[in-house]
């Protein structure tokens, strides 16, 4: 069963490192678009980065052909150009300013490119803090979202590149928005996503909370659950967490547990009740749980309707056995090595996002994609020759 690719035909020219502006290209391409990402002479570093970040790379640009420019020279220039004027949509993240210095602005790309679309993935949107650098951890600390995650006192950034992603989740519901428009019109335009904004917009229910109540949200580890009963437990073996939503649950969960006395005090029918009561409930639940393996937990909570979940590794996840049907795709990673790597997490029209795809050399596709704008062999081979494109004759 083929893969949806709802965006066939659509092309993209990415001026991309790291993850947010590449997250974007991904999404896009995973959708069906044509990506041409635009690397420097030598390819992306993002390729080459340790620790944390190795596997920026890999993760975010599957799927995509690599052409390597010199944007430092006239021709490497014209050629950006080229592919910009043939294009639908351009993705960039650089530091705010750094391709209007080569004449890569939006501007001057839509002069001979109405129609185009032009994502720019930014730190900040317009105001005081627009020309800095900003980072996902950045955002995270002055967003308030480090300031939640961690303990009272101990900001902590989240586990994973959540502003970079959802900020380039933002720029893809700003181009799809932009192409609807664009089947109207006939024009193209720019649009704009940050790392700031989408901070601000994850953290907006704990604004919304003071804002009703008067109460500063408190970190969540520190946090007053709307649920009496929203926790990990610590079992003989592994730990579980387990919520309880509903009075509904609560019924349910004190059955299937034998908890029969807490059941038995009828005013702990009401959750808010069982709030106020968390001191003499819990711990009453934790000695309970503590007696049991985590198998058989969850062997009660499965089917059940309450929500549980076993605490899963990153690792752990290759051998899932729900995201083994569907939720994973093999990618050939830039040294050979066959992986799985997740899918974009949608279903369209029956049908799962996600197909097997390969990591671009750098450089690689130089001349399939300059022979796709009508370049000459000659002209071509001359341009490599000059280092204005990076690739083999």
């Amino acid at each position: 069963m083929s893969s949806p690719t709802p965006l066939a035909g659509i092309k993209v020219v990415e001026f991309t490192h790291m993850v947010m502006g590449p997250t974007v290209g991904h999404i896009l391409g995973g959708l069906g678009a044509e990506i041409v990402r635009v690397e420097p002479i030598g390819g992306d570093r993002t390729r080459r980065l340790l620790g944390s970040g190795a596997g920026y790379f890999p993760m975010y640009n599957r799927g995509k052909q690599s052409i390597c420019l010199d944007l430092k020279s006239e021709e490497g220039i014209a050629v950006a150009k080229d592919l910009i004027a043939k294009a639908d949509v351009l993705v960039e993240n650089f530091r705010p300013g750094a391709l209007d210095r080569v004449g890569l602005d939006y501007d001057s790309c839509s002069k001979g490119n109405p129609g185009l679309i032009y994502a720019s993935e930014k730190g900040f949107l317009p105001g005081p803090y627009e020309k800095r650098t900003a980072l996902d951890e950045v955002a995270q600390m002055m967003g308030g979202l480090a300031y939640m995650t961690g303990k009272p006192g101990k900001p902590t950034r989240a586990g994973a590149s959540v502003i970079d992603v959802t900020g380039g989740m933002f720029g893809v519901i700003g181009i799809l928005a932009a192409l609807e428009e664009r089947h109207r019109t006939g024009k193209g335009q720019k649009i704009t996503a940050s790392l700031f904004e989408t901070t601000i917009y994850l953290v907006g229910q704990h604004m919304a909370q003071y804002a009703v109540t008067g109460t500063p949200a408190a970190p969540m580890p520190a946090r007053v659950s709307a649920w009496a009963v929203y926790d990990v437990f610590e079992t003989r073996d592994e730990p579980v967490f387990i919520g309880v939503v509903t009075d509904a649950l609560w019924e349910k969960f004190c059955k299937l547990f034998g908890l029969d006395d807490l059941w038995a005090n009828e005013n702990w029918r009401e959750n808010n009740a069982r709030v106020l009561a968390r001191d003499e409930i819990i711990p009453q639940i934790r000695a309970l749980i503590g007696t049991m393996t985590a198998a058989e937990v969850i062997a009660k909570l499965d089917g059940s309707g309450l929500p549980f979940a076993p605490i899963g590794k990153p690792e752990d996840m290759f051998d899932d056995p729900h995201l083994n049907e569907g939720g994973l795709e093999d990618v050939t990673l830039d040294d050979g090595t066959p992986v799985l790597l997740p899918t974009i997490p949608l279903e369209m029209d029956g049908k799962r996002i996600g197909a097997p795809q390969q990591l671009p050399q750098p450089g690689a596709d130089a001349h399939a994609v300059l022979q796709a704008l009508g370049y000459k062999t000659a002209k071509i081979d001359a341009l490599i020759e000059q280092g204005a494109v990076g690739g083999k004759q």
